[in-house]
C-alpha cells in the first residue's frame, strides 16, 4: 500500500540541520546569537550560498529567522533547498530509528521522493 505525505517543515532537530548542511556542502551550523540586518536572532545559524546574513533556526519553536531583503540579499530558492534537505534528512533518520528501510530518489523537477518500507518489507 502506498501513501503520499505532504510535510510542513518546522526545524527542531539539530542533527538533521547538520546533516542538511553536509548534504548541501554548506559550512557547519553555528549555535548562538546571529546578526541580521534588522536585529539579532538566537539559534542555530546556517550560512546559505550568496546570502548576506545567515538563516537562524530556533529549535524550540521550529521557526526560521532570516533577512534576505525580498531576495536581494539571498535567493529564496536556497532557503527552499535547505528546508527540503532538512525534511529529507529528518524523515530518513526517523524512519531508520523505527527500523524501516529508506530509499531516496531525486525527481527531474528537483523534488525528492523518499520511500519508506516497513521493517522486513523492503523499500
Amino acid at each position: 500500500m502506498s501513501h503520499i505525505v505532504t510535510i510542513k517543515t518546522e526545524i527542531r532537530d539539530a542533527t538533521a540541520v547538520r546533516a542538511a548542511c553536509r548534504r548541501l556542502k554548506l559550512p557547519a551550523p553555528v549555535e548562538g546569537t546571529h546578526r541580521l540586518f534588522a536585529g539579532e536572532a538566537i539559534g542555530l545559524g546556517v550560512q546559505l550560498p550568496a546570502w548576506r546574513f545567515p538563516v537562524v533556526c530556533d529549535l524550540r519553536t521550529g521557526q526560521v529567522a532570516m533577512d534576505n531583503y525580498h531576495g536581494r540579499w539571498g535567493a529564496p530558492a536556497e532557503l527552499d533547498r535547505f528546508k527540503q534537505a532538512y525534511a529529507v534528512e529528518r524523515a530518513k533518520a526517523e524512519a531508520r530509528r523505527h527500523g524501516h528501510a529508506v530509499r531516496e530518489t531525486t525527481l527531474p523537477d528537483g523534488s525528492i521522493k523518499v520511500t519508506i518500507g516497513l521493517a522486513g518489507g523492503g523499500a
